[in-house]
């Protein structure tokens, strides 16, 4: 693979369900070292077009290429020991469990030979510990419960572990959706340092402030269709709001608004 070809790239990506089309004409690349960030409201498309990446589905239309080689995954086993790894809004973690735990799941190192085999504790944790220091992350003690965390550490455990078992391209979907500002800007952090470390970064959310800061492409669904794949110097955050919402609906939402606070001021 050449410098600058990229990581994933996406051609035309179609997915259909008899007469229902679910994606259209889906364009985008993912390069090393980069975020693209993928934008859409509820219905845009976003959940398909995570599966079609992650092996759960298989597009119907268009090309997908990894490292310059067109694939069609099979599962989603197939996808990660493809190196495509994703993170869900779930985040497949056991609360209860500890952190060194949820960070390998039953891939755990061990000690001894055949059916005399054991958990390296020590070295689990250790690894646990310190492949999170790599991100930046300072969990005090991996004992602890990951329930006990707050939402972008958890976020954080995830990435670190995708990252640790060799994931090239890491997508996350919609790691901000369900936290506070100070835990959204985390794992803003986050997304941004597994860049750093080379990693492909595809970040899913339908919050263009969330998504502005930390991105190097935009790619925006609207029903299934794409509204274009933008490099951030050509596409503004105010431009990146309008093509998520189609800029006529949101010229009458915000007229429609406009109006009833102006009806509000009367009534008062």
């Amino acid at each position: 693979m050449s410098s600058t070809t990229p990581l994933l790239e996406l051609d035309g990506i179609g997915k259909f369900y008899g007469n229902i089309i679910a994606l259209q004409d889906v364009s985008t690349a993912v390069s090393a070292g980069k975020v693209t960030c993928v934008l859409g409201d509820n219905g845009a498309g976003k959940s398909t077009f995570i599966k079609i990446l992650a092996g759960v589905h298989q597009h119907d239309a268009g090309r997908f290429l990894l490292e310059g080689n067109e694939v069609r995954f099979d599962s989603p086993r197939e996808a990660l020991d493809s190196g495509i790894a994703a993170v869900y809004q779930d985040l497949a973690m056991v609360p209860l469990m500890s952190v060194w735990r949820n960070f390998f799941l039953g891939t755990e190192p061990t000690k001894g030979i055949g059916p005399f085999k054991w958990i390296d504790t020590k070295k689990a944790k250790r690894i646990a510990k310190e492949e999170m220091a790599k991100m930046g992350i300072d969990i005090r003690d991996t004992e602890q419960p990951v329930g006990t965390l707050s939402g972008g550490e958890r976020q954080s455990v995830a990435i670190a572990r995708a990252v640790y078992f060799g994931a090239k391209v890491l997508i996350l979907d919609e790691p901000t959706s369900a936290l506070g500002v100070k835990q959204s800007g985390v794992v803003l952090k986050y997304i941004v340092e597994a860049a750093k470390r080379g990693l492909g970064v595809i970040f899913i959310t339908h919050n263009p402030n969330h998504a502005y800061p930390v991105g190097d492409r935009f790619l925006i669904l609207n029903r299934g269709q794409s509204m274009g794949s933008f490099q951030k110097d050509e596409i503004t955050v105010t431009e990146l709001t309008q093509l998520m919402a189609g800029g006529a609906e949101l010229e009458q939402l915000q007229k429609d608004l406009e109006d009833a606070i102006a009806s509000k001021g009367v009534e008062d």
